[in-house]
């Protein structure tokens, strides 16, 4: 089975459990009739990112760089470099428990630069 045929029976089931999804981003594997099936039978925007035509080189696509760049925050993670847990909720846990961290991590050093300019001042 395709991605793209495979994608038609997932897309209900992600529609039903995610309610406020209305755009989906999909590569070029995705053009074609599912773009006109997600908008008529799921109301959902199915937006295909491509590269430009005239590109020769490595280009970074936006929504995609934002994707691949959360997957690289996560595995800075150790225990997320490898799937070893058995449980989906193990593993959602400790994707929480990373993105915890980095936010954490990210809000102290904010508290400190603004606590350094505070005394500076």
């Amino acid at each position: 089975m395709t991605d793209r045929n495979a994608a038609r029976s997932l897309l209900p089931t992600a529609r039903s459990n995610f309610r406020r999804l209305a755009r989906i981003w999909a590569d070029g594997g995705y053009t074609g009739y599912l773009t006109d099936w997600t908008a008529r039978h799921l109301g959902l925007v199915l937006d295909i990112v491509r590269r430009s035509d005239d590109a020769s080189d490595f280009e970074a696509l936006p929504r995609r760089w934002v994707v691949e760049r959360s997957f690289a925050w996560l595995l800075r993670s150790r225990r997320l470099v490898r799937d070893y847990e058995r449980c989906t909720d193990t593993s959602k846990s400790l994707i929480l428990w990373s993105m915890t961290m980095l936010m954490s991590r990210r809000l102290a050093a904010q508290c400190q630069q603004r606590l350094a300019r505070t005394r500076a001042a």
